[in-house]
């Protein structure tokens, strides 16, 4: 099995980089699935119904979320009525919406996906070192594949809970931080890793947005609006190939293709 991870898509640059490059890389790779966290595609800040429409319709099969999540009211709507949208899982019992699924694309086999979100230096959790496991145990009795998305900031963190998982899993790809990260492996129990898969998104800028106004944030510490940014955009990720047999991983590349 092949599969496309992109990394945090920010608002309207990133959705056009995801629109253009999606099908030339589904065809180039022959990829069997495509994920991608959209928490920052409205507007640089949450999800809407709209844009994931829009991400869906560029051919992306699954959509995971994080800290951003509630930033857009709308979002309500796509935890309650859009099956191939995932929030973390690790929110409390009764919160809207799925943190782990099985997807079936026809005629590619079956794949779980899990998006969890960590705890340090982010808005507290339920802690998913104690939730995810028997999670990920629950999509082992349907499919050997398993993608996790773990959106995290401490980069400890991220590698403490991908070693735990090492061998339950084919893959724990981060996010969060906007900056990919070199530090691509596979783990000695078939569990592919990367700390953070970048952004998608325009690069000139301060992870996504406008350079001038975060710097005078910094400078002054008064409250600026930060637009996002449109200027050398890119699609970043990871491609991952799974062995059929027996679900573990046998290739990560990082991926930081430009538009245009």
């Amino acid at each position: 099995m092949k599969l496309l991870f992109i990394g945090d898509i920010v608002g309207e640059p990133g959705r056009k980089a995801v629109s253009q490059l999606v099908p030339k890389l589904r065809e180039q790779h022959r990829l069997d699935y495509v994920i991608a966290n959209g928490e920052n595609s409205a507007g640089g800040s949450g999800i809407t119904p709209k844009t994931a429409r829009e991400i869906f319709a560029a051919g992306v099969d699954v959509i995971t979320s994080g800290d951003h999540l509630w930033d857009q009211k709308e979002v309500v709507e796509l935890l309650q009525n859009e099956p191939r949208f995932l929030r973390p899982l690790n929110y409390p019992p009764g919160t809207a919406g799925q943190g782990s699924a099985v997807f079936e694309v026809q005629p590619h086999p079956t794949l779980g996906v899990l998006n969890a979100q960590g705890r340090t230096f982010m808005p507290l959790l339920e802690n998913p070192f104690l939730l995810v496991p028997p999670a990920v145990e629950r999509l082992r009795q349907q499919t050997k594949f398993i993608f996790v998305d773990f959106h995290a900031e401490a980069t400890s963190e991220k590698i403490a809970f991908a070693r735990m998982l090492d061998g339950r899993v084919s893959a724990v790809v981060g996010t969060h931080t906007h900056v990919q990260t070199a530090d691509e492996q596979i783990f000695p129990g078939g569990t592919a890793y990367l700390s953070d898969a970048g952004f998608t998104g325009a690069h000139e800028s301060v992870l996504g947005r406008e350079i001038e106004p975060i710097i005078k944030r910094f400078v002054t510490n008064l409250p600026q609006r930060f637009e996002v940014a449109r200027q050398r955009v890119f699609m970043q990720g990871a491609i991952l190939e799974l062995d059929d047999a027996s679900g573990r991983a046998i290739g990560i590349r990082r991926i930081s293709e430009p538009l245009g």
